[in-house]
């Protein structure tokens, strides 16, 4: 039962806590950890130990079960030990649970909500938006203690009155919950371990607060004062509440909304100073036509390959993380790629890009994944029957390599080795990839196209070499399906994510990964490495964007918004901005220098799947299963911002009119478009597969 006498401490706008005490203190929003101040710290770490230690007995790891005993000093558990040093019981398992053991007058639970909903309603408009956010966790942790103390019929009737008034946003979550219908049926669910372990994060301002407090003062109603003080996260700030539109801007996670101490940490979201590479001019480049074009030409390539040269003071170190060293194929690569920014078309409102898309006809497997190499010169799909085909794009076709006899004889000092170990007798416009036993949900070409990544529900990850059509590596990880992969673009580095709300940092070279992100509520549904390689970008069901830090493996950016899932992201060139899509059919545009949102477009009428920006990052193309491509644009995003940056997040979130964005909206016939990708001239490729009528 909660004391309301009792003394907590609510975070304010500065850095500096105050405390706050009396009978409406019901709310705990100190940044410095999750527990409320009735909770015993032992008790809850041994209570997490027993449900680690019981999950990983009943997914038979057996090694990491032994290692966490030895850490924790506790006695082997095929022995039978007995009294209080037995850990991981069933029995203590579901100790767990007790949180929601009440001695209250629980029947009168419907008459605590509704009190509590009108005195919202009847609130200052200027705080019943943000007061509103209440209703659902409260209404979340109600019904879950009702059902844990045996009030089945309470429980039931609870849910059917006030489960159709929560936002529409929750109703999936709901639907998963309303199974929850005995205290049985608790334990393994993991929405309601979820809710169970995490506080749900609400921002309120110092007035709302105050009005809040008021009540809870004047009405004593004990038990939702222990709901709010034990599952709920209130970050308090001093300034103006929010009106309708900004609660809405940030509203939609599983969880709620960041924390403001979430966003904090700088992110060196620049890039590298581009290294010295001596590009040779010659006369096809320069398309002289009289003696003093040459110049100009000459004038104007140099300005280009010296644009990165000096220094970002936003980039990181080139020592911070260990990335492999540029090859003399690499350096060609940057040269030719330069080149041919060189043909670069300007996009822009009066300048729209074209489109040649790529439709996958007779595709009876059904298609579940596409990808682009990066100079646009490969595709690769991934098929429901478990296969992956590879098509070239260009007029040179696929090669394997020829066999080891026929090695042997080659000059392996010759400058053109690599083209003479490939066999044209095998040249085919496309190969077909056999090694998955499920659908193949993502896959990832290389930066030098000489492998590719591929992800599937049968929870592997595939290193395929491009040079024979052959599995390389398995990378066994994931428990559950892997919903994508993606190379790190510098190489060797890669980043899975999927089913077991775990994003992996693997090395080509390892059996094991070299970082787990954890902190999802959910899938990890998709991931977008950042341009300058140190950071990394999820998208989850649990409808938040999430950015690690592949140096230390912490969250540095936690972004809410979304109100389904996340399935698709893509960084602007500069690494500043990223822009995220999903099941919401929305496009939300985010700065991750301070972690806020800048625009909001709306137009698709089905779920995104594919998000980029132009070479250049003046537009942003979306597309998904309703068969159109849209192009924004985002340089008027960026624009309007420019010089802006002391405005908050709640500033932003209205400050760009949406409808002004659209540049342009294509229609393909019958084809959903799953791939979108910019050549290095500005040339927008999209690919998905036709859907019979």
């Amino acid at each position: 039962m909660a004391d309301p006498n009792r003394t907590v401490v609510v975070t304010d706008g500065s850095n500096d806590a105050s405390t706050v005490s009396g009978a409406a203190t019901g709310v705990q929003s100190s940044p410095k950890g999750e527990k409320g101040a009735g909770t015993d710290p032992s008790k809850m770490d041994q209570q997490t130990l027993a449900a680690v230690l019981q999950f990983l007995k009943n997914n038979k790891l057996k090694d990491a079960e032994a290692a966490l005993r030895r850490e924790a000093k506790l006695p082997d558990g095929n022995g039978d030990s007995s009294g209080s040093s037995r850990v991981a019981t069933s029995g203590e398992v579901s100790s767990v649970l007790s949180a929601y053991e009440s001695e209250g007058d629980l029947a009168r639970y419907c008459e605590y909500y509704n009190s509590l909903s009108s005195f919202i309603e009847s609130s200052l408009d200027a705080h019943k938006h943000e007061l509103g956010c209440l209703l659902y966790p409260v209404f979340i942790h109600m019904y879950l203690q009702l059902v844990y103390n045996r009030h089945e019929k309470e429980a039931h009737k609870f849910f059917n009155r006030f489960s159709v008034e929560q936002e529409d946003w929750h109703q999936e979550d709901l639907r998963t919950l309303s199974t929850v219908k005995t205290r049985e049926q608790m334990e393994g669910n993991d929405l309601m371990d979820t809710f169970r372990s995490s506080k749900f994060v609400l921002r309120m301002s110092r007035d709302s607060y105050q009005s809040l407090r008021r009540y809870l003062k004047q009405n004593e109603h004990r038990e939702l004062l222990s709901i709010l003080q034990d599952h709920l996260f209130i970050d308090v700030f001093d300034g103006v509440p929010r009106n309708r539109e900004q609660v809405q801007a940030t509203s939609g996670a599983m969880m709620g909304e960041a924390r403001r101490d979430a966003n904090k940490v700088k992110v060196l979201y620049g890039l590298p100073k581009e290294p010295d590479i001596n590009v040779p001019l010659d006369d096809d480049d320069e398309g002289a036509e009289g003696e003093d074009k040459p110049k100009k030409k000459k004038q104007k390539k140099d300005l280009l390959l010296n644009k990165n040269k000096k220094a970002d003071p936003n980039a990181p170190p080139p020592s911070r993380i260990p990335l492999p060293e540029l090859k003399d194929a690499d350096k060609l690569e940057k040269v030719l790629s330069w080149k041919e920014g060189l043909k670069r078309v300007p996009l822009g409102r009066e300048n729209l890009p074209s489109i040649c898309f790529y439709t996958l006809a007779n595709a009876y497997q059904n298609v579940s994944a596409v990808g682009v190499s990066e100079d646009s010169s490969l595709l690769a799909a991934g098929f429901e029957d478990s296969n992956v085909r590879v098509w070239s794009l260009s007029p040179q076709r696929l090669r394997t390599m020829r066999n080891a006899s026929e090695l042997d004889q080659l000059d392996k000092e010759a400058d053109d080795i690599v083209e003479r170990m490939m066999d044209e007798k095998t040249a085919a416009d496309s190969w077909l990839l056999h090694g998955h036993t499920g659908p193949v949900y993502a896959t990832s070409f290389s930066p030098d196209r000489e492998q590719l990544l591929t992800s599937s529900e049968d929870g592997t990850v595939r290193l395929w070499s491009l040079h024979t059509y052959s599995n390389l590596v398995v990378y066994k990880g994931h428990n559950y399906p892997v919903w994508d992969v993606q190379f790190s673009p510098t190489g060797y580095y890669f980043v899975s994510g999927g089913h077991d709300r775990v994003a992996r940092l693997w090395g080509t070279d390892q059996f094991q990964p070299i970082r787990m992100f954890v902190g999802h509520y959910s899938d990890v549904t998709c991931i977008q490495y950042h341009p300058n390689s140190n950071y990394v970008a999820t998208g989850s069901s649990d409808r938040t964007v999430r950015l690690w830090d592949v140096l230390n493996g912490n969250c540095v950016r936690v972004m809410t918004g979304h109100k389904a899932a996340v399935h698709t992201l893509a960084w602007s060139p500069d690494g500043r901005y990223l822009a995220s899509a999903g099941v919401d059919k929305n496009v939300l545009l985010w700065d991750i220098a301070y972690g806020r949102l800048l625009a909001e477009m709306k137009g698709h009428t089905d779920p995104i799947y594919s998000l980029c920006f132009s070479r250049e990052g003046s537009i942003l193309a979306s597309g998904g299963i309703d068969n159109t491509v849209k192009i924004w644009d985002v340089q008027k995003v960026f624009e309007e911002i420019a010089g802006s940056d002391d405005l908050t997040s709640l500033d932003r979130a209205s400050l760009v009119e949406v409808g002004s964005l659209l540049l342009g909206s294509f229609q393909t016939k019958a084809t959903p478009v799953l791939k979108l990708h910019f050549s290095h001239r500005n040339l927008l490729l999209g690919c998905g597969r036709y859907q019979h009528s």
